[in-house]
């Protein structure tokens, strides 16, 4: 039977250890802040990131891993005559997935790409589930299909706590962000269909739990609870009163808390947090 390698991007936000567990494979992006270049996990770690974005006057710039960084990686992968499933952050937000197809088509070896529509742990879950697969000696199409059930089972909701990031990258205009500051507003924004979508807003951090909390609750009614991630760009106290909540409301405590991909951190500024679950 050909056997199935699994490869993702950095932006998965999966420890060293997971990714080793697994054989899972991971293509850096790059991140160009105050003149620098950093492979991100390579060169650059997420705290040292967020350190640097504090002092920097200007947005960090992410780029996409080259095709020619992705066809070394398939065609080293598949010379055995394994299969490659390849999933990526989602293509709203980077070039990445566009990235992976181009080097697929010119890879001798046989080379799926998946656009998770997700990013952090939304992508992580279907990262996960592809390498059990794979270790079950599960096939492409198997993998492919279940990786689709994921992706529709999957929620995803980022919480801003300062509007700076948001303005320097045109996401609001100055206007809007001033007088946002000035009610210090909160945005949410849902991952739906792969694209920032804004759904609430809270006043405080008490709003922002009670939100979350009761969307989770909902959406997992009558479900079972696949995986619940947590991440944040130095808003641990966010993130860990929502984790409190969660486990004191719905008794589910496998919920770890990490620092995020500098990609989302770049997008979203110092305090974010990301909350991201799946449950069938």
């Amino acid at each position: 039977m050909t056997n199935v390698k699994i490869v993702t991007d950095s932006t998965v936000d999966l420890s060293e250890e997971v990714l080793n567990e697994y054989g899972i494979t991971v293509v850096p992006l790059s991140i160009s802040i105050d003149g620098e270049t950093f492979l991100d996990r390579v060169d650059l770690s997420p705290k040292s990131f967020l350190e640097k974005m504090k002092v920097s006057n200007q947005l960090p710039k992410s780029s996409q891993p080259s095709a020619g960084t992705f066809l070394e990686v398939y065609d080293e992968l598949g010379q055995d005559g394994a299969q490659v499933v390849s999933i990526h952050m989602t293509g709203s937000m980077s070039g990445t997935v566009r990235s992976a197809e181009s080097a697929a088509e010119m890879s001798s070896a046989d080379v799926t790409v998946v656009d998770s529509r997700y990013i952090s742990k939304g992508l992580a879950f279907q990262v996960i589930e592809a390498a059990k697969f794979a270790k079950e000696g599960k096939g492409l199409e198997d993998i492919v299909s279940r990786l689709d059930e994921i992706r529709q089972a999957t929620k995803l909701f980022v919480v801003v706590d300062t509007l700076d990031n948001l303005v320097k990258g045109g996401r609001i205009g100055k206007g809007k962000a001033l007088i946002g500051s000035l009610l210090n507003i909160k945005p949410i924004a849902s991952l739906a269909n792969g694209e920032y979508t804004p759904v609430s807003k809270a006043r405080n951090h008490s709003q922002v739990v009670k939100y979350l909390t009761a969307q989770f609750i909902e959406d997992v009614k009558g479900k079972t609870i696949r995986g619940v991630g947590l991440v944040h760009a130095d808003g641990h106290e966010l993130a860990s009163k929502l984790k409190k909540r969660i486990i004191e409301l719905t008794g589910y405590s496998d919920i770890d808390i990490q620092v995020t991909t500098p990609i989302i951190s770049t997008h979203t500024g110092i305090g974010a947090i990301g909350f991201m679950y799946y449950a069938e």
